[in-house]
Formats: structure tokens, sequence, C-alpha cells
């Protein structure tokens, strides 16, 4: 049976910069789900990726506004680090992965209260 855990990440308040998040892996995984949602109609992005290319699984998109998460999955990782564009992306051990939420994307409305969720499987 492959074991599945996700890791979950919360920024309180309203965003006044751009937010990184780092996480080493401490055994190889796949990434299988991204989710991200602010609580209010914000213009913020998040890309995903590793410490050597920070959109290297998911590049740049926007996540979900007034509570109501935006999901992306297999067809989503599309990123440079992907064995092949549209599939699951193998995380070995010891990789440090990186979240990039910019706040309010292009300079529009910063994002509030912001819930990341990423799922991955053992292996």
């Amino acid at each position: 049976m492959q074991r599945v855990f996700t890791l979950t990440y919360h920024l309180h308040g309203t965003l006044a910069a751009d937010a990184t998040i780092r996480w080493i892996a401490p055994f190889d995984c796949t990434l299988i789900h991204v989710a991200a949602v602010a609580s209010n109609d914000s213009d913020a992005t998040l890309k995903v990726g590793s410490s050597v290319d920070d959109d290297g699984y998911l590049t740049a998109a926007v996540i979900g506004d007034s509570g109501t998460p935006v999901e992306k999955g297999r067809s989503d990782f599309i990123g440079a680090l992907c064995s092949e564009s549209g599939q699951y992306p193998h995380i070995a051990d010891g990789t440090i992965v990186l979240l990039t939420l910019d706040h309010d994307g292009a300079g529009g409305t910063a994002a509030q209260n912001v819930s990341i969720q990423l799922t991955f499987t053992e292996g």
C-alpha cells in the first residue's frame, strides 16, 4: 500500500510581501496535488519548484479566491523539473521543495489568509 501525506501552510492576515516556503523531502516522494486559496478576491499566484528551479514543478498560477481553493494535479505539472510534462513530479530524498507565493500577482489585490496544501505519495 502506498502511503499518502499532506503538508499544509497558512499565512495569516493581509500579505504585504511575497512569501517563500522551503521543505526538505525526507525520502523519495511524488507530488500529486496542490491546492491554494485566499480568503479574499486576490490576484496572488503560486509556483512550486525546488532550490534549483523555483517553478520546476508548477509554473505560476492564480490561487483560489474568497475561500474556494484552486486545485492543480497531474496535467498542471509542466515545469522543467518534471521528467515528462503533465506527469506527477518525482522528488528525490533531500530535495529542497520551494513554494513561492506572489502576494498580489502583478501589483493587484494582495491576498489575505492564504492556505496552501501539497499532497504527496511516498516513493
